[in-house]
């Protein structure tokens, strides 16, 4: 089986490569020949996820999957959420984007957050989607070298390290984007 994963986020294809079976070839959007910015306009974490599928199946005729992750934050009614990726603005950067987001924590005592992924599969002309939800809190100060995004900030529950400070490993077994992915897979291995 072929299928292509909708990112040019090279952390992301690292992460997702890691959990998917060999019997499933893995294409970048890269290896298709897709270089333009693939759209997400829409107002959820899962409207995003199946846009950009059903982009890449229209566009190029490949069976994909694409996935959309947001951090939601309790005490900030949620945010940054749909917009995680470009919350400090359109440059996309992570610690841009991680700076404004204790800035606006930083006279709240509620620090629980949850990370978000929903992971949209276009096979065979059908759609379905897995999520991986992973609750935990901001913390105080970035830490950690590993991952990306918000990983130097967020603990998952019952967690004393930051995702950037887990292996690739540890971070797949309790995060979000490795419990849709695992549900992703384990629909691809009983079709």
């Amino acid at each position: 089986m072929q299928l292509v994963f909708a990112t040019n986020n090279g952390n992301k294809l690292k992460e997702v490569q890691s959990l998917i079976p060999e019997h499933i070839q893995l294409l970048s959007l890269k290896d298709i020949g897709c270089f333009e910015d693939v759209p997400e306009t829409q107002l959820t974490i899962e409207g995003n996820a199946i846009q950009k599928a059903e982009y890449i199946k229209a566009q190029y005729g490949f069976d994909c999957f694409a996935d959309d992750t947001g951090l939601e934050v309790e005490a900030l009614d949620g945010e940054p959420g749909v917009y995680s990726a470009r919350y400090a603005g359109e440059q996309r950067d992570a610690h841009d984007n991680m700076d404004k987001l204790l800035n606006k924590l930083s006279t709240k005592e509620d620090r629980s957050a949850l990370f978000k992924t929903v992971v949209a599969l276009h096979l065979n002309g059908e759609l379905k989607t897995f999520t991986g939800i992973c609750r935990g809190s901001i913390s105080t100060t970035k830490s950690g070298d590993q991952g990306f995004g918000y990983d130097p900030i967020f603990k998952a529950m019952g967690y004393d390290k930051t995702f950037a400070e887990m292996s690739l490993d540890e971070k797949n077994a309790i995060g979000h984007r490795g419990k849709a992915v695992r549900l992703l897979v384990s629909f691809l291995i009983n079709i």
